[in-house]
């Protein structure tokens, strides 16, 4: 298997594959080019973000800098603000749904590494999907680790680290993210 095939399997990869080198070099040129966009021409910075990214819908926007591994794994739907220095680590791919709003300074990211001194030393990684629903809210500062999923009617207050699933209906916060309450949903079909 190549690097890139484990690493679409789940497994344990080499992240200084000459492969995963070249699409991340490709996607540190789209964030530059992005980021060297003026940020009030917003027609630009959509069209850059539609050669960026695996999909977007209509009305996205995300604020200067941006960061991501690939560009190509990330999947926005419809009506997305991402603040100013996201940071979308899409080694794997990275699904978010319609109304979403995400804070400055957010880091979400579907790699780790191992445990294993001698596996981190061979440039030893790992990558999970991260996905997040419909009509979810992120505070600024929160980190987002590999493989959450995140429901709908979600949200996420600043500074949170979220290391496990989140679901519906939930308003979280903390080190590590716990649920504080759960949120009436005034827009269920």
């Amino acid at each position: 298997m190549t690097e890139q095939e484990k690493c679409n399997a789940g497994l344990e990869y080499t992240y200084a594959d000459d492969e995963l080198r070249a699409r991340k070099c490709r996607a540190i040129r789209w964030c530059e080019e992005y980021d060297a966009i003026d940020g009030t021409d917003f027609e630009a910075q959509y069209a850059q973000l539609q050669k960026m990214l695996g999909s977007v819908g209509e009305r996205v926007w995300i604020a200067k800098t941006f960061n991501c591994d690939c560009g190509k794994n990330i999947f926005i739907g419809n009506d997305f603000t991402g603040n100013f220095n996201l940071t979308i680590l899409d080694i794997r791919e990275v699904y978010i749904g319609n109304h979403v709003m995400i804070g400055p300074n957010t880091l979400i990211t579907t790699v780790g590494h191992p445990l294993s001194p001698k596996s981190r030393r061979n440039y030893g990684a790992f990558a999970k999907p991260v996905r997040i629903g419909n009509d979810v809210w992120i505070g600024g500062n929160v980190t987002i680790l590999p493989g959450i999923t995140i429901g709908n009617n979600v949200v996420i207050a600043a500074g949170a680290v979220v290391t496990k699933d989140v679901p519906d209906n939930s308003l979280i916060g903390g080190v590590p993210a716990k649920l504080i309450r759960k949120l009436e949903n005034d827009v269920e079909e």
